[in-house]
């Protein structure tokens, strides 16, 4: 009854319903036949960030978390704890369920809210070591915020956010998205380039956090790695899509 009431919870659809692969212990718990997910390359993301990030005995944030790949993983890891934000009910409910019947429920803190990246808000009060930031902000204007935002004011909210983040961590793991309220024909940057979209990174964060990597998505043979930034990879490759073609920043209090 456990794992179906799970799977139930996982099925509640929404805009990015089977948007994550499940954590490893999910997989084993749940009939995975059930349901259609679609990876966004997870595991080659965790392998990245853990080989540059020591999560061991550290709290954790991470922030619209989805289906809470990142955060389980994490734990597995040896992360100590990891607040969980994510404004979706739907996976904010899976999340807890799942945190529960794994026996996490006192090392996974579901936060069933969006974070607000605003001074003095509640979300900035959240004091961890690592912060995990992945593929949320250019999704303000749309998925929360005011949805009148034109893209410019979104590229200083963006800015902003990543600037007022670094009262809450000591290290941040950051990706960002291309597209400005999930419009292909509406890039966030002029060519759509890796190189504007990290110099637009470093340039708004400068004296606040320094670039420890950035890693780059490439196929090699027939699966996708995560390499350092080289004077190759930083090319735009539209053969892979948009989602490898963002660089995956890990970044340090400066």
């Amino acid at each position: 009854m456990s794992a179906q009431r799970l799977e139930e919870l996982y099925n509640n659809t929404s805009k990015h319903s089977n948007y994550q692969v499940l954590a490893s212990r999910l997989r084993k718990l749940l009939n995975t036949s059930a349901f259609q997910v679609n990876s966004r390359w997870e595991g080659e993301r965790l392998a990245y960030i853990t080989q540059h990030v020591d999560v061991t005995g550290k709290v954790l944030g991470d922030i619209g978390g989805n289906t809470g790949f990142f955060t389980f993983e994490l734990i597995e890891q040896g992360a100590k704890e990891v607040d969980y934000f994510e404004g979706n009910t739907h996976h904010a409910n899976f999340v807890n369920e799942a945190a529960s019947q794994l026996g996490l429920a006192e090392q996974v803190h579901v936060n069933k809210e969006y974070f607000s990246f605003e001074p003095g808000s509640p979300g900035l009060e959240h004091r961890v070591d690592v912060m995990l930031l992945l593929n949320v902000l250019h999704h303000v204007g749309d998925d929360y915020g005011d949805q009148a935002m034109s893209a410019q004011r979104g590229l200083d909210h963006i800015a902003q956010s990543l600037r007022n983040i670094a009262t809450c961590c000591n290290q941040l793991v950051f990706q960002l998205g291309f597209n400005w309220k999930g419009d292909r024909d509406s890039c966030l940057f002029e060519h759509g380039t890796k190189a504007e979209l990290i110099d637009f990174v470093e340039s708004s964060v400068s004296g606040i956090w320094k670039t420890d990597h950035i890693g780059i998505p490439v196929r090699k043979a027939d699966r996708i790695v995560y390499q350092e930034l080289n004077s190759e990879n930083i090319a735009r490759d539209d053969s892979l899509g948009e989602f490898l073609n963002r660089p995956l920043f890990i970044l340090s209090r400066d």
